[in-house]
């Protein structure tokens, strides 16, 4: 069968429209809902995970569930133990605790209310600048005693690292709390 034989049977097939609305709507959802942060792969020691105490729907117990999924592999646009992305590993690790927050690294960034680098809490999102990153930031989760948990980049996976690292300490730029 000739290509424009083939095309106008597709046609015919298809009541003879087109299904490009439908493609374009798709086209803008996978927009809205792919938000992508990525970050440099960091080598280096693995931290043993911190210990986070206090009661359940606090700051602590969201730490605690972000802090199940260490080793789940990242996923771009991720936001399900399957894989996650930065922001969609703090997306994830409060919806656990019926807790609503955006999706998005550059929304997660400006949510809540800024705290002190000195004064942070589990729980807390750290909002770090990152080179790499599609929009220029990267988000982690504050898990306690000088760690955070976050889905660094793409090839790796969910971790622990501590912010004294000279590569997350001077990438550092601001701190949220999401619960009072």
């Amino acid at each position: 069968m000739s290509g424009r034989r083939a095309a106008a049977n597709a046609a015919s097939n298809a009541g003879g429209r087109a299904p490009l609305p439908i493609l374009f709507l798709l086209v803008c959802l996978a927009a809205c809902l792919l938000p992508g942060c990525s970050a440099k792969t960091i080598t280096g020691l693995v931290w043993r995970e911190p210990e986070v105490a206090g009661p359940a729907g606090s700051g602590s117990a969201v730490a605690r569930s972000a802090l199940s999924q260490v080793g789940k592999p990242y996923r771009y646009g991720g936001s399900t133990p399957r894989g996650f992305d930065c922001s969609g590993l703090i997306w994830w690790a409060y919806r656990q605790h019926g807790v609503t927050v955006p999706r998005v690294t550059t929304d997660q960034a400006r949510a809540g209310k800024a705290v002190k680098a000195n004064a942070m809490r589990p729980g807390d999102v750290l909002v770090f600048k990152s080179r790499s990153s599609a929009r220029g930031l990267h988000t982690a989760l504050y898990a306690g005693n000088g760690t955070f948990v976050h889905s660094p980049s793409s090839g790796s996976r969910v971790r622990t690292d501590k912010i004294a690292n000279s590569y997350w300490s001077k990438r550092l730029i601001r701190v949220r709390r999401l619960l009072r």
